[in-house]
């Protein structure tokens, strides 16, 4: 099996398209995001939607594109590797009652292409985000609006501590007898300041 070499994705601007025959077609990048992004509540999506508010927050410039096989989510410019988990009382599909609020924090095996091995299963991360969306109203429900969301903080080392180091998740009860939630604005001190 061939040892190719890691692809570095480039940025897009939204309006790059289709070719066929090296001609351009009608329906550009930005038709795709819209087609495939646009339903925030879904809960891939809404993971996805959480680091990038995240990443808002600490400061990211967004110049790169996101590494979804990095063993973490997100590297603060000071360095502080962090993982996201998003979760919310609302989902796309039709509920009875509100979902029950828990987040993976399960350890993974990471494959480091610079050393060519496998590490883990752990948590790779420095720092975890929890990120709650709290609308319990599918009328205003708005994952834009970060008003409506709550992020919990916690240090690997505590989940590790508090948790164990195989425990796959973790329900908001615990999470709010480890921390207190913060809000958009409190992210960046709160996370660098853990």
């Amino acid at each position: 099996m061939p040892n190719l070499p890691k692809i570095t994705p480039i940025l897009k601007s939204g309006s790059e398209s289709l070719t066929e025959n090296g001609v351009p077609l009608n329906n550009t990048i930005l038709d795709f995001w819209r087609w495939s992004a646009s339903d925030i509540i879904s809960n891939s999506t809404r993971g996805r939607f959480a680091e990038f508010i995240v990443g808002a927050a600490l400061g990211l410039d967004f110049k790169e594109v996101r590494d979804e096989w990095d063993s973490y989510d997100i590297a603060t410019p000071e360095g502080v590797k962090v993982e996201v988990k998003s979760a919310a009382y609302i989902q796309s599909w039709w509920q009875d009652e509100y979902s029950n609020i828990s987040f993976s924090i399960k350890p993974s095996t990471f494959y480091d292409d610079v050393n060519d091995e496998y590490v883990g299963p752990k948590r790779h991360a420095d720092i975890y985000v929890f990120c709650l969306l709290t609308n319990k109203d599918t009328k205003t429900i708005d994952p834009l609006n970060v008003d409506q969301w709550e992020f919990y903080i916690v240090r690997t080392s505590t989940l590790n501590k508090e948790l164990g180091k195989d425990q796959k998740t973790v329900s908001l009860s615990v999470l709010k007898q480890l921390t207190s939630p913060v809000r958009f604005g409190e992210l960046r001190d709160a996370t660098l300041h853990r």
